[in-house]
């Protein structure tokens, strides 16, 4: 019993490695909030936030087709801290001292704080792919609610 258990346990991280590998293939050295606000007291430097959720068709084909180019990855990894976050997410974040969870965890469109406070537009429900851009001081400067092929992203990057 304890065998199969372990096998298990095994079998559970070695997947959790292989999806972690293959998200970080797509070129984005992409962070967590936790490395970004870290990131940013050390070197501030704009922020590119890709809201996701694996459901998300337009989400999913970015990931494919759009992060993937070597444009694309190179101004990203050059020019900003790209974070990638699960709109779903069950986890607990920490951002300097305050502290963000998913409230509607076990409601339907469970959409987590973060993503919520971030990528919300006035009078219009939360919708994905959702993208943020920050400035060097952590402004807003462009929000984008659909998907963008490699040239609108690219071109969005190298403007703002």
């Amino acid at each position: 019993m304890k065998l199969k258990v372990l096998h298990i346990i095994c079998i559970t991280c070695l997947c959790a490695f292989n999806l972690n590998a293959q998200k970080q293939t797509s070129g984005v050295n992409w962070i967590t909030f936790e490395q970004l606000y870290d990131s940013i007291q050390n070197k501030p430097k704009k922020v590119f936030i890709d809201f996701y959720a694996d459901w998300c068709m337009p989400c999913r084909k970015m990931d494919k087709e759009v992060f993937p180019a070597p444009a694309i990855s190179k101004i990203l990894n050059e020019d900003y801290y790209a974070v990638k976050m699960n709109v779903e997410s069950a986890d607990t974040i920490r951002f300097g001292n305050q502290i963000f969870v998913n409230e509607r965890l076990n409601r339907r469109n469970p959409v987590h704080q973060i993503a919520l406070l971030m990528a919300r537009r006035k009078n219009r429900p939360f919708s994905l792919p959702a993208m943020v851009i920050l400035d060097e001081n952590f402004e807003a400067k462009a929000r984008y609610f659909q998907f963008l092929n490699t040239d609108q992203l690219l071109d969005i990057l190298q403007s703002n």
